[in-house]
């Protein structure tokens, strides 16, 4: 089972959003806090932090960018996008965004919320008809498991905000999350009896996030790959989001690797939950919960589209409602977890991390954007971005 590792905040402490494998780890840092940085202090305060890690082999390269709501105020790459054959890092460097691509399949359902076709509150099988009777595991052993009906059906609130009670995945996304066309798989959830009564407790959930995009598909009449393409990636320039990188961009993919500890050295190793080779169309399918490969400069723009609330160069994606819901906390009060409609939220900080390494947050205190881009399985890339985010949070935009 896929967990949420969590520990609470103290006073005063930030949160750093942080993947671990499909699941988001949120952790607290106890490093000092020093005087706020200027603009011209921190490029070498983050390539001295995450330096050592390439020096070692801890970590192959990196992409890292700082922008406002406006522009990009640094980009930073460091070390290789491929080790073995010298490929250095490089800004249009492509990296399997994993989980990150969780916002951006909320993005698009509240689009439909803002035009009305879709309502948060309203139950799953409105949209989705084999959702109804769906049942509730009310007792599990060995050799039985007790079922009941749920207190109310799932929602589409719960679905985005990991609260519905669906499992991670289902049988049929087993080896990989994307041999089944959408449809498929999300029937297969319905199948699949709940595991906590809705809106009680938060459970990390690919299968929730798939879900409202089959809601997508569904309200439209669209593929989902299509509804993307026209109402996010056109309008807001994000030319490299895929969820089949063509061969020009298969040349800019970063490799994925690990640290092995016994040689002291990085393997090479392949994104194992999705299947081979990247670009068929023909037998891969979307994952709307975690299948997108992207860059550096894709990710920014998307990031500056909800810090202008819902606005990117005059053109209006979302509303501000739709804006603050989806960055605004949905989970209950007295559990750990806080998520919004899509993201991880820390108000004023919200983001999302993927389980290669990578990271992307925003601070409306500042209105500034970090993005940390790796291809790294391993608690190395945690390690390095806890650290990153740190100099991040001590950074002033107003300072240099």
């Amino acid at each position: 089972m896929v967990q949420i590792m969590i520990r609470r905040k103290p006073a005063g402490q930030r949160w750093h959003i942080i993947p671990y494998f499909s699941a988001v780890l949120i952790t607290c840092s106890f490093l000092p806090v020093r005087p706020a940085l200027g603009k011209d202090d921190l490029p070498a305060r983050l390539e001295g932090a995450v330096r050592p890690f390439i020096v070692n082999h801890q970590l192959a390269g990196c992409v890292m960018v700082v922008a406002d709501k406006h522009k990009i105020i640094h980009t930073i790459t460091l070390g290789w996008a491929d080790v073995d054959a010298k490929r250095p890092m490089q800004a249009d460097t492509l990296f399997w965004i994993a989980s990150q691509s969780k916002p951006i399949t909320a993005t698009a359902l509240m689009i439909l919320v803002d035009e009305g076709r879709v309502q948060l509150d309203d139950p799953v099988e409105k949209y989705l008809p084999e959702f109804r009777g769906q049942w509730l595991i009310a007792e599990a052993a060995e050799d039985h498991m007790l079922l009941k009906r749920p207190s109310r059906p799932i929602t589409v609130r719960d679905i985005l905000s990991h609260t519905s009670g669906l499992p991670f995945r289902s049988a049929l996304e087993v080896p990989t999350l994307d041999v089944f066309p959408l449809a498929a798989r999300v029937r297969s959830y319905a199948m699949t009896p709940l595991e906590f009564d809705p809106g009680r407790r938060y459970q990390y959930s690919n299968a929730g996030i798939n879900t409202a995009a089959r809601i997508v598909e569904v309200v439209t009449g669209k593929r989902f790959e299509e509804f993307l393409k026209e109402r996010i990636f056109e309008p807001l320039g994000m030319k490299d989001t895929t969820f089949w990188p063509d061969k020009e961009q298969l040349s800019r993919l970063a490799r994925a690797y690990r640290y092995d500890a016994q040689s002291k050295e990085l393997v090479s190793v392949q994104i194992d939950q999705l299947a081979y080779p990247l670009d068929d169309r023909q037998n891969r399918y979307p994952v709307p919960a975690g299948g997108l490969f992207s860059t550096a400069a894709d990710l920014v723009k998307s990031y500056q589209m909800l810090l202008n609330n819902g606005t990117f160069e005059g053109k209006r994606l979302i509303s501000e409602d739709a804006v603050r819901e989806m960055t605004s906390r949905q989970t209950r009060p007295e559990l750990d977890n806080s998520y919004g409609l899509g993201f991880v939220v820390n108000v004023p900080v919200f983001g999302h991390g993927g389980s290669h390494g990578t990271n992307t947050l925003a601070d409306r205190r500042k209105d500034a954007i970090l993005v940390w881009l790796v291809q790294h399985a391993g608690p190395e890339a945690q390690e390095a971005f806890r650290q990153v985010d740190q100099i991040f949070s001590e950074w002033s935009p107003d300072r240099g």
